[in-house]
């Protein structure tokens, strides 16, 4: 009887690591689906934030409409930047603790409940493992990302269309846009990152809020630049830049962060979470 040749083994293994990839994604699919508390905070968080933008469109509608209009040739005293309305900053950082917790639990929630153990006796390659949940995790929050900062702003704008409502084809509509659709996969990476490492669901939690909300607050300062530098490359100091209007001009600030930085921040946070956790699960034991 004829044996298979190298390569065919070789063809052969490759075949069947591609659809062992795929039955990973799968199963973290289902993992991630099958958990309630996964719909209740990510629909009620993601109803929530375009509840609270919706609020302030209106609130600055009714206040604007009842406000005597300027003579004709001359402008209201202050500018009013409907951009603003549509990404009030409270609603997005309850979003992006809510996006980290979920990203977290998908983590800490396997070591706290013992499943961890199966799986990685199921498939003992940890990489592929943390891949596949890593893919399905920011694909997930992506688009629930996009849905929310697209019903924002579209929702928000409606409410202001008799006071100067943006469109999408505005000045910075996209980029904001862009900028909070993945603000949700990016913490939910970094919520993964802090799960490895903390493994314990109060602890993560408390990191998350540490790490993604009171250290942008501390690095405000803007005295030395050192400080300053350290609080741009924070994800909620990026965010707020690309959610600048560019035709509404902002306070004057020592060292303010560039698009281009902020971007740059938007794209090494996620690469460094993914680090963190594919380093600190195949290092540390189950």
């Amino acid at each position: 009887m004829s044996t298979p040749t190298t390569e065919a083994r070789g063809q052969a293994g490759t075949t069947a690591l591609r659809a062992r990839f795929t039955d990973l994604l799968a199963a973290e699919w289902i993992k991630l689906r099958s958990l309630r508390s996964t719909y209740w905070v990510l629909g009620g968080g993601a109803l929530v934030v375009i509840a609270i933008n919706a609020n302030s469109a209106y609130s600055n509608a009714r206040r604007l409409a009842g406000m005597p209009q300027p003579p004709a040739g001359t402008e209201r005293h202050f500018r009013f930047d409907p951009l603003h309305a549509a990404f009030v900053e409270p609603a997005w950082q309850l979003w992006m603790v809510i996006a980290a917790t979920v990203g977290a639990l998908c983590v800490f929630g396997e070591y706290t409940s013992g499943l961890v153990r199966t799986t990685f006796t199921a498939v003992p390659d940890r990489r592929a493992v943390i891949a596949a949940k890593t893919a399905v995790v920011a694909a997930v929050l992506c688009a629930l990302g996009v849905i929310v900062a697209g019903v924002s702003f579209g929702v928000t704008q409606a409410l202001l269309r008799e006071q100067g409502g943006l469109s999408v084809g505005d000045p910075g509509a996209v980029r904001a846009i862009a900028a909070s659709a993945l603000l949700a996969p990016v913490c939910a990476l970094v919520g993964m990152a802090l799960g490895a490492v903390i493994r314990h669901a109060a602890g993560t939690v408390v990191a998350v809020v540490g790490t993604l909300l009171l250290l942008p607050a501390v690095l405000q300062g803007d005295t030395y630049r050192w400080v300053k530098e350290i609080g741009n490359a924070m994800l909620l100091s990026a965010w707020r830049c690309l959610v600048e209007n560019p035709s509404v001009p902002g306070l004057a600030e020592k060292y303010p962060v560039t698009p281009a930085e902020a971007w740059t921040v938007f794209a090494v946070w996620p690469l460094v979470a993914v680090a963190v956790t594919v380093t600190v699960v195949c290092r540390r034991d189950v």
